[in-house]
């Protein structure tokens, strides 16, 4: 099972641990999480399923490449990384 990790940024806002769930994709893995914390998902993911813009998504070192489908295949050893970009200045 892959491993989904957030930043402390979402945390201070839902109860998102790292947690290791099945899912061959990225989408999969996240619909994993919603599962167990569906309020998550309106941090993540717009009204049309996508990425939210201020949103990255990292597999290991790697940013995902399909925003929209969130097809990004995973191994079991992968890691999946959720942030919040912050903007501002």
């Amino acid at each position: 099972m892959a491993r989904v990790a957030f930043t402390t940024n979402l945390q201070r806002h839902l109860a998102c641990p790292a947690q290791n769930v099945p899912g061959r994709s990225v989408r999969a893995a996240l619909d994993s999480v919603f599962a167990k914390h569906p309020r998550l998902r309106s941090y993540i993911l717009d009204d049309q399923g996508h990425v939210r813009r201020h949103v990255v998504i990292y597999i290991n070192d790697a940013q995902v490449t399909d925003r929209i489908h969130l097809s990004d295949p995973l191994d079991d050893t992968d890691e999946v990384f959720v942030f919040q970009a912050l903007t501002g200045g």
